[in-house]
């Protein structure tokens, strides 16, 4: 992972701080914790309370907020195969109805179901989770080079 600065209006004099994010995945499915890439990004806007919003650039990927245990990684994973078989008959993958030539309706729907964006707050300088709550990046049609951006909005 690595990001860059967009810039901003200077710390402790409130407005928008933009930071992009770039993450390179190496399997069709697989899920990142972007928790600290985050924490650090929202560290170094010097911003003392406001929020901060992650959002993904991409149709097939999702941010949300979970626990990071390997199970239940697991499990997300199954859940979302059963509920969006891949092999299924999707217009999306059919050439009499779509342009795409992906075959990547399943990550489509997939990203639905788990959402594009996560705001939460920031106190204190820092970004405020419970104890096992993490941001959590899932790719669903990889492998690829992926783009988020984090915009953290300081309180006046």
């Amino acid at each position: 992972m690595r990001w860059e600065d967009e810039g901003g209006e200077p710390a402790g004099l409130g407005g928008v701080h933009v930071r992009r994010l770039e993450v390179q995945t190496s399997k069709r499915m697989e899920i990142h914790d972007l928790t600290e890439t985050v924490r650090e990004m929202v560290r170094a806007t010097g911003v003392a309370a406001g929020l901060v919003t992650v959002s993904t650039m991409h149709t097939t990927t999702a941010v949300f907020v979970n626990e990071p245990q390997t199970a239940l990684l697991d499990d997300i994973q199954h859940m979302l195969e059963r509920l969006v078989p891949r092999a299924e008959e999707w217009k999306h993958n059919d050439p009499r109805y779509s342009d795409c030539d992906r075959q990547n309706a399943d990550a489509h729907l997939r990203a639905i179901m788990l959402g594009s964006s996560v705001t939460l707050q920031v106190a204190e300088g820092a970004l405020t989770m419970g104890q096992w709550q993490r941001v959590l990046m899932a790719e669903l049609d990889g492998p690829r080079k992926r783009g988020l951006v984090l915009q953290v909005l300081a309180a006046q």
